[in-house]
């Protein structure tokens, strides 16, 4: 996926989940930022970021705050809507026979729903942008939601779907995902039940640039 209008600027403080301060040509802007989760060690004061100028005059905010370096990873792009975007193009090359974003099953939606011949798939999709040690970690706040879709998906499984869970690392450099514990207990749990279940995790690594966010390499295939 491309971004037409990226600046950069440098980070100043976060008053709230939504909103930054952001230093753009030496002028202060207030900026959206597109991801709620804490972002605690990527988001510091004097922080490299990148970010994409709307093309909505009647918007309050001029530009999304999409992307940050990291000192000793690189950059990192922080935008909530990019995983999913990426993914649907990453299956389009996957022949599948039909693909469904945001399906409805029962009491559930799933980001994406798949077929391949008699075969059906579903798939939710993570992003990933925490790093610690060069291991990428899920989720960077606790996430009720994240353990209500691996339950979900496990559950479907054992109804004969050919579930996964994919992880979109929205950096360079790390090629595994692994739950963060320490932050969600609970959700490390559903994933270890959700794997035993049948749910597969993917990992899918990617190439980010200041414009730009591609999937690479996936560690298994979904076909």
């Amino acid at each position: 996926m491309k971004y037409l209008k990226t600046v950069k600027g440098k980070f100043i403080e976060r008053p709230n989940r939504f909103i930054a301060t952001v230093e753009i040509d030496g002028k202060r802007e207030t900026v959206h930022v597109k991801n709620t989760g804490r972002c605690k060690e990527l988001l510091l004061p004097d922080a490299e970021v990148i970010l994409e100028a709307s093309d909505n005059p009647s918007r309050k905010t001029k530009y999304d705050l999409i992307a940050v370096y990291k000192e000793g990873l690189g950059l990192v792009n922080i935008d909530s809507q990019a995983p999913n975007k990426v993914a649907l193009e990453w299956l389009k090359t996957k022949d599948f026979d039909y693909i469904k974003p945001e399906y409805t099953i029962g009491n559930s939606r799933i980001d994406f729903y798949m077929e391949k011949g008699s075969d059906k798939y579903l798939l939710e999709v993570k992003g990933c942008t925490l790093e610690i040690d060069g291991v990428g970690y899920f989720p960077d706040a606790p996430t009720d939601r994240g353990v209500k879709h691996l339950k979900e998906l496990a559950d479907l499984s054992k109804k004969g779907y050919n579930c996964f869970l994919a992880f979109v690392i929205q950096m360079e450099g790390i090629t595994e995902v692994r739950p963060n514990v320490s932050t969600h207990p609970e959700f490390g749990s559903a994933l270890s039940a959700a794997e035993k279940a049948g749910v597969k995790v993917v990992f899918l690594t990617c190439s980010v640039a200041e414009d730009e966010l591609v999937i690479g390499k996936e560690n298994i295939p979904l076909l």
